[in-house]
């Protein structure tokens, strides 16, 4: 029972910090675009890029 003093405050305290981060997050925008970043896994950005790398290399 003596432990619950020490866990119940420290529970309660990381609550806090966690909702806290969460409502930080929220007001910097983390949570605008959710698809966007998704998509942009999708695309071939990279491959462009060393397709230029190799032309150059056979030129």
């Amino acid at each position: 029972m003596r432990g619950l003093i020490f866990l119940i405050p420290i529970a309660l305290i990381l609550g806090a910090l966690g909702l806290a981060s969460f409502f930080w997050a929220l007001r910097n925008g983390q949570f605008e675009d959710p698809e966007g970043s998704a998509a942009r896994i999708l695309m071939d950005e990279d491959d462009d890029r060393k397709e230029d790398k190799d032309e150059d290399r056979y030129a």
